[in-house]
């Protein structure tokens, strides 16, 4: 009976060790189809910023090095109408730089998407991804441990930054067919 036990231990173990990281590469994988589709828009139009707004005082913006990186931003801005006079003028990078220098305090998401490729749990090629999240930095290379948080905390963070990061993507997505 014992050895059924350690045997039924060992498979638990070794189950888990084969599915938590398949989740979390499933998780990191959320954002690359809708990076990829924003990248290809944004070529297919030779636009290097875009912008929408998503609900009530509340948009998004990005700038777009091709091939290198993405600088997403989403948060409420005090001036709304000033904002919808931008977006009616295409004025995308303007609406960009308003929202990272000029919103509502602790209401800005800021995500750095190095690789163009949607978000990363963890460094990868030499490269990690960024999130501002509600005035709080994180950086996404796997090391928890010198953020000073727990990898339950990580994941979290890391996941609210993915959440965060796919309605941006949707938002200028939805924004660049709209006006195609």
């Amino acid at each position: 009976m014992t050895e059924c036990v350690r045997g039924v231990r060992g498979l638990v173990v070794a189950s888990l060790l084969i599915l938590v990281p398949a989740l979390a590469i499933a998780q990191e994988a959320k954002t690359a189809t809708l990076a990829a589709e924003l990248a290809r828009l944004l070529d297919a139009r030779k636009l290097d910023s875009i912008a929408a707004k998503i609900e009530g005082d509340q948009y998004a913006g990005a700038l777009y090095f091709p091939g290198s990186q993405l600088l997403a931003v989403k948060a409420r801005y005090i001036v709304p109408e000033r904002m919808d006079v931008q977006l009616a003028g295409r004025n995308y990078r303007d609406v960009y730089i308003d929202l990272n220098s000029a919103s509502v305090a602790n209401s800005k998401t800021l995500i750095s998407d190095l690789g163009v490729n949607g978000l990363f749990a963890r460094r990868r090629e030499n490269q990690f991804d960024t999130a501002d999240l509600s005035g709080k930095s994180y950086t996404f290379d796997g090391d928890w441990g010198k953020q000073e948080l727990s990898e339950q905390e990580y994941m979290k963070a890391f996941q609210t930054a993915d959440g965060e990061y796919a309605q941006i993507l949707e938002a200028l997505i939805a924004e660049l067919k709209k006006s195609s």
